[in-house]
Formats: structure tokens, sequence, C-alpha cells
């Protein structure tokens, strides 16, 4: 990090000189324009007007089809542009876009919230997104994240539980949902570490809090994608019901309702920034729900409980504790989100060199009682 000292020019001006290397850099010669903007924590942002220009210039991000060529890559590589926040998208080929392509475009561009087709030649395939950040905070988009999944994680249970198998697919057809609000959301966080104005706008002016909530939306994301493991399994289990006993129903129900529960908490304590609740959420998860899944686990194998099942049954058991860990883990990102500001668990203050334990002085402006 360079320092400058501040100069004063003239009666009133205020002045700091740049860097030569950086001016070499970006080729700034005397007589050019530069740009400030201020940001959410008093800092300066300073750019050169052809930057600035660049920027401000729309773009087009042209992906060349014909070095997809693995199943289901150029609908990552579609997505990857979407989250990035990239508006225009345009596919093209040398000659002719494979039908497997067009597929792809067509299937991944239904998943993802604001992005269409706008144009389509045999060669060529533009999308164009039409997304508003301010329609979208980030916490009600993260709340319906959980609802979907918790939702998932439900259902999949209850119809394992009934021997319901529409249930189950129904749990599972509310996948596509989970991750197109996923997308959406890492996308918005994405552009607001770029763009300090879309940050405000969706209700992210911490920076902090873009990095704690990308790693929530991703775990919410796995919450959900077990939610469908289970309820794939469950229509399995089902066929083979006549052949396990009623106590390893009755075990999974209960290792599910305390995973639930978990990840209840988790983001009852997330939007409450509540250190205790999230506390206790990864003590139930850590004393209750690990304890309890090996225990069953190992009664399953030792008295071959539905032996056509088992392998089943084994994977919804981990289902449900991965769950309950990455609710556990919700609970932990929150305990370090919340400890960034001052709060009756963790006061920050100002260090004053000199100052002894317990000396008071300067209380008033918070200083910090060194050492």
């Amino acid at each position: 990090m360079d320092a400058r000292k501040v100069q004063r020019v003239g009666q009133s001006t205020l002045a700091v000189s740049l860097p030569k290397r950086w001016a070499e850099e970006v080729n700034l010669k005397r007589g050019d324009t530069v740009f400030f903007k201020h940001e959410s924590d008093h800092s300066l942002r300073l750019m050169p007007s052809a930057l600035a220009e660049r920027k401000a210039a729309p773009r087009v991000h042209v992906v060349n089809a014909d070095q997809c060529s693995e199943p289901r890559m150029l609908e990552r590589v579609i997505v990857g542009n979407y989250i990035l926040g990239h508006d225009s998208i345009w596919i093209t080929s040398t000659k002719r876009l494979r039908s497997s392509h067009v597929e792809e475009t067509r299937g991944i561009t239904s998943k993802l919230m604001g992005l269409a087709i706008m144009e389509e030649t045999p060669n060529n395939i533009l999308l164009q997104c039409s997304i508003d950040p301010v329609k979208f905070p980030v916490r009600t988009l993260m709340r319906r994240l959980y609802i979907i999944a918790s939702t998932m994680h439900e259902e999949a249970v209850q119809a394992l539980v009934d021997c319901n198998s529409e249930l189950a697919e129904e749990s599972m057809r509310r996948e596509n949902e989970a991750d197109t609000l996923y997308w959406l959301i890492v996308r918005l966080l994405l552009s607001s570490q770029q763009d300090r104005s879309i940050a405000k706008k969706i209700g992210m002016e911490d920076t902090h809090q873009i990095t704690g909530n990308r790693t929530i939306a991703a775990y919410l994301e796995r919450i959900a994608d077990w939610g469908e493991i289970i309820a794939r399994d469950a229509v399995e289990i089902i066929k083979r019901r006549d052949d396990i006993e009623d106590y390893v129903i009755e075990g999974i129900s209960r290792i599910s309702e305390l995973a639930y529960d978990i990840c209840s908490k988790a983001m009852r304590c997330l939007f409450a920034n509540d250190i205790r609740l999230a506390n206790e959420a990864i003590e139930t998860y850590k004393g209750t729900v690990e304890v309890e899944e090996q225990e069953l686990v190992k009664r399953i194998s030792e008295e071959a409980s539905g032996p056509h099942a088992c392998p089943y049954l084994r994977r919804v058991l981990l289902a449900i504790r991965r769950i309950a860990e990455l609710g556990a883990e919700i609970s932990q990102v929150t305990i370090n989100t919340v400890l960034e500001r001052s709060s009756d668990f963790c006061e920050i203050r100002l260090y004053e060199e000199g100052q002894g334990l317990g000396d008071d002085r300067n209380s008033e402006l918070g200083t910090f009682p060194g050492i």
C-alpha cells in the first residue's frame, strides 16, 4: 500500500500526488480527467476517464460453442457468465450450432431468472439478462431459498414415513426453483462486490455481509440437493417397505426433525444476529444428531433390517446428517458475522498504546485497555 502526505494548494485546496507506477500502468497523462467515487466506508475510488468509458460501454461476452464438446459444458459456461453479472451472452459456432447446444441453451435459459433468448440463427444465439437489483433484496431471496430447501427435506422424509411416492416426486420438482434462486443470489452478490451502488440496493452495504451471505446461500442450495437425494431414495425404499422394521422409519423421522430444527434455528439466528441460538444449533448437531445417526446406522447393519433397502436407508441417514451439519455451519457463519460489529459478546474499541489493563481513561471514546 502506497502512502502520500496531503499537501495544501492555494488557500483551501488539498492535493495528493498519484503513484508514478500506477499512472504509467493506466497510461495517465497530464491534462487527463480522473473520476472519484465515494464509497460507503468513506474511502474514495479513483478511476481514469479511459477506464470509466470502457466500463460504461456495453459489452457482449462471446461463447465459442465449438469448444464446448463435452456434455453440459455449454450449459455450465452460460451459468458462469450469468452469475458473473454478464448481461449479454452470445453463443456462436463457426459452422452450425449442434442440436445438443441449442437444447442446453434453451433448457438452462429457462432456469436463469431474467435471462432470455433475444435472437437465434443457425450459427448464433444471443442471450440477454434484464435483472433489476432493486427488486431483489438478498435477505428476501435467502429466506425464500431456505423455505424451498427445508420444504424439500420435510416433504421427502414425510413421503418416506407415509409411503407416498407422489409427495417424494413433488419434493424433487422443487430442485429447479432452488437452483434458480441460488444462481440469482450469487449473481447479485458478485455484482455488488464490483459495484457498491448495487450492494446498497440489495441490502449488502457491509462487504463482510457479501462474503457471509454467499457462503450461506451455497449451504442452502446443498440442503436442497440433499433433500432431492432423500426424495429419490424414498421412492426406492417405499417399494421395499414391507422388509423394513418400524423402528428404522421412526428413527429416521426423529433425526430428521432434529435436523429440521437445527436449520430453522440457524436461519432465525441469521436474521436476528442471535449468537446464543446459533450456539444451541451447533451443540444440538454435535451432541444429538451425530450420535443418533451413528447408532441407527449401526443397528441397521447389525440386525440386517431391510437388507435390500439398506443402501438407500444409509444414504437417507447420511443426507439428513449432512443437512443438520449444514445448519450448524450456517450458525457458525452467523457467529462470525455478528463478531464483525460491536455487541454484548464482543465490544470493539480503539487501542491506545500505554494504557494499562483496567485503566478506563478515554472510556467515552471507546479506547481499548491494552496490556
